[in-house]
């Protein structure tokens, strides 16, 4: 299959899932995943990419990793790019594929685990919340978009090179948390205030989608339920704002 029918095929996600490749849009994302050590197939290139210093540069170290280039008009690249104003670079990257035996367990550890949250850009939010507030990974739960998403990829500005962000079952998740000693926390309004929730070892802190919330299993499965404080009028938080705040006061030292 040729670069170009390759590009087209992995915006669908079961190319992505079966190929085991995603596509990295944009200077400043094929960047970071030079930087992480991603391996790039090849990549479609067309002339805006040097309009800039940075993406002249960007091209030069593609050539130099002998990246297969294939040279493209800037129209044919707008068809392939997934953003309203591309940048000149639409790359095919194979991202690592994370397993739970990956997830680093540490005492003070949390791991991000999202259940059910649809939108890609805020799970490229949340794993960009989570690798800079000190998370140790992300678990993405049926029902979640999936992690290799173009958008949820840009979302994350790079995090999601980084970061362990493992898709999984949740009888596998579940069976892993318990083997490994980790307390299962989940998000509720009427949970305990998260700052007056103490915590003894690593912990899973849970979050679903803003309208259905976490799943019934994994409430049964959890020890300790937690909220975010509101002012009153104020149902819920967008899910990555509330992440940032949980996860700023499960990390803090005590």
């Amino acid at each position: 299959m040729s670069l170009i029918s390759t590009i087209r095929d992995l915006h669908r996600r079961r190319a992505r899932e079966r190929r085991g490749l995603t596509l990295a849009e944009g200077v400043r994302l094929l960047e970071e995943a030079l930087a992480a050590g991603i391996p790039v197939r090849g990549a479609a290139v067309a002339p805006a990419l040097e309009g800039t210093p940075r993406g002249s540069a960007l091209k030069r170290r593609l050539e130099a990793a002998a990246v297969p280039l294939e040279a493209v008009d800037d129209d044919l690249l707008g068809q392939l790019a997934d953003t309203e104003h591309p940048q000149g670079v639409v790359a095919v990257i194979a991202p690592r594929p994370w397993t739970l035996a990956d997830i680093p367990v540490e005492p003070r550890g949390v791991v991000l685990v999202l259940d059910g949250v649809q939108d890609p850009g805020n799970v490229g939010a949340l794993a960009r919340t989570a690798l800079g507030l000190g998370a140790g990974a992300l678990v993405a739960l049926p029902g979640t978009a999936d992690l290799s998403n173009p958008k949820a990829l840009r979302g994350s500005m790079g995090a999601l090179f980084r970061l362990p962000a493992v898709p999984a079952t949740l009888e596998g998740f579940v069976a892993w948390a318990r083997g490994a000693g980790v307390e299962l926390w989940t998000t509720a309004p009427d949970g305990t205030p998260v700052g007056r929730a103490p915590r003894a070892g690593p912990i899973a802190l849970l979050l679903g989608n803003e309208g259905a919330g976490v799943r019934p299993e994994l409430s049964v499965a959890a020890s300790r339920s937690v909220s975010v404080p509101l002012s009153g009028g104020v149902e819920s938080l967008n899910v990555a704002v509330a992440a940032g705040i949980l996860l700023y006061e499960v990390t803090r030292e005590p």
